[in-house]
């Protein structure tokens, strides 16, 4: 290989590296919290192997009784029934290590379709522009010019102090501060289909 060949290769090796640097530091300047992504936001992988979901589905239009689900640990899957009757599957990424979701059996306590975590979020400014991600307001202060922005719960369903389950990005492993994550229309039908006091059992 030429001198010349050599130096073209090394030019284009390092026009591209620049090239993803400046692409990554435009990615998610809006509303994108390391929180809901479980990645830094300068960094989120654009890849199909990320929040894919190839597990959930819903058949329970058509099965009456009385609702419960299931949320299994161990598979990472949330299991709805009517009646008694498997009605539909979740994918999920729950509490990691240092914020475990917590075993038992419960009940749904809340609901609330647009939630916005009160503790984990942006500090935004006046556009809404984030100026600092993935902050917890118990220990981050907001810079001068800035507001707390928390990170969006959608279909929230609680089911013990402060977690439940809704809408959030799903890594393929557990990832949350404690709550269950669904995908977004999974979330959705769960929702629909609760009503406070439908009983919630999480096992490991």
């Amino acid at each position: 290989m030429s001198h010349l060949e050599t130096s073209k290769i090394i030019r284009l090796a390092l026009f591209s590296a620049v090239a993803l640097l400046v692409s990554c530091q435009n990615v998610a300047s809006r509303g994108q919290t390391q929180y809901l992504e479980a990645f830094n936001p300068g960094s989120v992988p654009h890849s199909a192997m990320y929040n894919a979901d190839q597990v959930s589905y819903w058949d329970g239009d058509g099965i009456s009784g009385a609702a419960s689900i299931t949320i299994d640990l161990s598979d990472q899957k949330a299991y709805f029934y009517k009646g008694g009757t498997l009605a539909g599957v979740s994918a999920l990424s729950t509490g990691d290590e240092k914020h475990p979701t917590k075993t038992g059996n419960f009940k749904v306590i809340e609901k609330d379709q647009w939630h916005k975590s009160n503790l984990y979020g942006d500090f935004v400014d006046y556009a809404g522009n984030v100026v600092v991600a993935n902050i917890d307001i118990t220990k981050d202060k907001p810079p001068p010019g800035t507001r707390f922005e928390g990170s969006k719960m959608h279909h929230f369903m609680r089911f013990t102090g402060g977690i439940g389950m809704h809408e959030g990005f799903l890594p393929g492993y557990p990832a949350s501060h404690g709550c269950v994550r669904m995908p977004g229309h999974m979330a959705a039908i769960f929702y629909h289909n609760v009503v406070k006091g439908t009983p919630v059992t999480v096992r490991p």
